[in-house]
């Protein structure tokens, strides 16, 4: 016997999966990886289940034409260790948008996800092009709107 107030937990193997694409030319950094946070995750599906891997895969072209707003560009720094004694290595924005833009989008993105086992499975989800051309043209991606 069912009730009419059911719960659907969307299952593992029943999740349908989606490519989309998107141009970061001239978009806000912080803006554009929340957005791709929500799709990796799968929030903007109807059967979106918090524990599942329920999202779809993002490509994003142009990675090194992103905008950061206000004196960002200069004044954010990333930071990461050698594991060495004296070790702590740093670059502005602009050091790194120039060298790895890649990189600036998936850590953006990876600080948007929960902190959890899951978020690993979903930041592989995450393809990052710096220039306009990417290799996924087979899985007939649609553009994302922002």
């Amino acid at each position: 016997m069912t009730t009419e107030n059911t719960t659907h937990s969307a299952k593992k193997g029943e999740v349908e999966r989606n490519w989309f694409v998107v141009d970061a030319t001239d978009l806000t950094l912080g803006r554009v990886a929340t957005r791709i946070a929500s799709v990796l995750r799968g929030k903007h599906k109807a059967t979106f289940t918090p524990h599942v891997d329920a999202g779809d895969f993002v490509i994003v072209v142009n990675a090194e034409k992103i905008q950061l707003t206000g004196r960002k560009m200069d004044r954010k720094l990333y930071y990461w260790h050698s594991e060495y004694p004296g070790g702590l290595k740093t670059r502005t924005a602009r050091q790194m948008i120039s060298g790895k833009p890649e990189e600036v989008f998936r850590r953006a993105v990876w600080g948007m996800l929960p902190k959890n086992r899951l978020s690993r499975q979903l930041i592989t989800k995450l393809k990052v092009y710096s220039g306009p051309t990417h290799p996924h043209q087979a899985q007939r991606p649609e553009m994302l709107s922002m």
